[in-house]
Parts: structure tokens; C-alpha cells; sequence
């Protein structure tokens, strides 16, 4: 999703790495996708490499969030530029995520569209908590922990799915999961498989 603000972004643990280059987005069936991901154990060059990597690919590909198992490494991280109701911008990247979610009578759905990068061109309603924060750890191994609601409670809750295998196709019903295959095939012409790699 294309996110057209200009304002600083808030980025309580400093900025996303940058001087990455743009990597295909793995789709889903590929089986990386859909297992649990290695935890991230050495902070060194190579994970800042993927994670700057990362970023180049999501801002590619017009994103507000990006596993690292959509550029096909199975390695628990995500990274993402998202707004949140406010439309204020939070960035970061977290390796290791732990979700938290709200219970009891604090616990409010949306079911606003979603979409994925990795089966991409299509969307659709998706029901998830409101309101969503994850702690994990940065680049440097440092804690780090990110909370929101709106798109961010969304992207937060999407992209730590990723990291524990699952797409969020797999929360649909059979029914909206067909409609999301229809949409995805329809505009499968505008994505080939170097997308958004150039």
C-alpha cells in the first residue's frame, strides 16, 4: 500500500537501515512461507545486509511491512514503515517478535481489507485486534518493542504471522479465501516473478 506522507516517522528505536537493493518477493506456496522461521541468534553484517535488503524491497513494492521470508531467507525478522489511525508513521525492524494482543472487554475487531506482498494485487477483509504490540529484539540485539492500532495493530500483527508461518490468507473462510484467489489472478499479468526487483 502505497503511503504518500512526507512527514518525519516516528522511529523510537532509531531509523530502518538504508543502501539496500531490491530482492523478488518469495509468493505464497513457496515452503518457506509457511513454516516458523530460525530465531535470530547472531547480530552481525549479514542480518543487517537482509534487513537493509528488506526495506529496499518493501519500499519497492509500494509496502508498509516485509518478512524476511517474502525475500525467501528463513530468518524470524520483519521491517516496516506503516501509519497508525492518526496516520502517524512508526518504523523499525524486530527480530525474534512476540505478539501481544488485547482480551476481555478490550478486545475490539476490525475487519478493514487486507493485502499481502506476496500474493499480490488482491485484498480482502480480514478481522484482527485493534490494537497490537510486539516486543523483540533490533539489529544491534537490543530489546525493542512497537505498539499501535489502525493499519500499524494490522501490519504488526501481519508480518509477526509471517515469522510463525502463517499467511494471512489462513484466516479466512473458504469463501473469502476463493475471492482472494480470483483477484490475485486476475492481476497476476502486473506482478511477474522478479517483482519488484528490477
Amino acid at each position: 500500500m502505497p503511503d504518500d506522507d512526507t512527514t518525519e516517522p516516528r522511529a523510537p528505536h532509531g531509523p530502518l537501515p538504508t543502501g539496500g537493493t531490491p530482492r523478488a518477493i518469495t509468493r505464497w506456496g513457496t515452503p518457506v512461507m509457511h513454516r516458523a522461521q530460525q530465531q535470530v541468534t547472531s547480530y552481525d553484517d549479514a542480518l543487517a545486509t537482509l534487513a537493509a535488503d528488506m526495506v529496499a524491497t518493501m519500499y519497492a513494492a509500494d509496502g508498509v511491512g516485509l518478512a524476511a521470508c517474502q525475500v525467501g531467507e528463513d530468518v524470524a525478522m520483519f521491517v516496516f514503515d506503516c501509519p497508525d489511525d492518526e496516520g502517524e508513521r512508526t518504523v523499525g525492524v524486530v527480530c525474534n517478535p512476540v505478539l501481544t494482543l488485547p482480551e476481555g472487554k478490550d478486545r475490539q475487531l476490525d475487519s478493514d481489507e487486507e493485502g499481502c506482498l506476496s500474493y499480490p494485487g488482491s485484498f480482502e477483509p480480514c478481522a484482527r485486534p485493534d490494537w497490537a504490540r510486539v516486543d523483540g529484539t533490533g539489529l544491534d540485539g537490543e530489546p525493542v518493542s512497537f505498539e499501535g492500532d489502525g493499519l500499524l495493530a494490522r501490519c504488526l500483527q501481519h508480518e509477526t504471522d509471517h515469522t510463525l508461518g502463517t499467511v494471512f490468507g489462513d484466516r479466512l473462510s473458504a469463501k473469502s479465501r476463493k475471492k482472494l484467489g480470483k483477484k490475485h489472478d486476475a492481476a497476476a499479468e502486473d506482478y511477474p516473478p522478479t517483482w519488484p526487483a528490477l
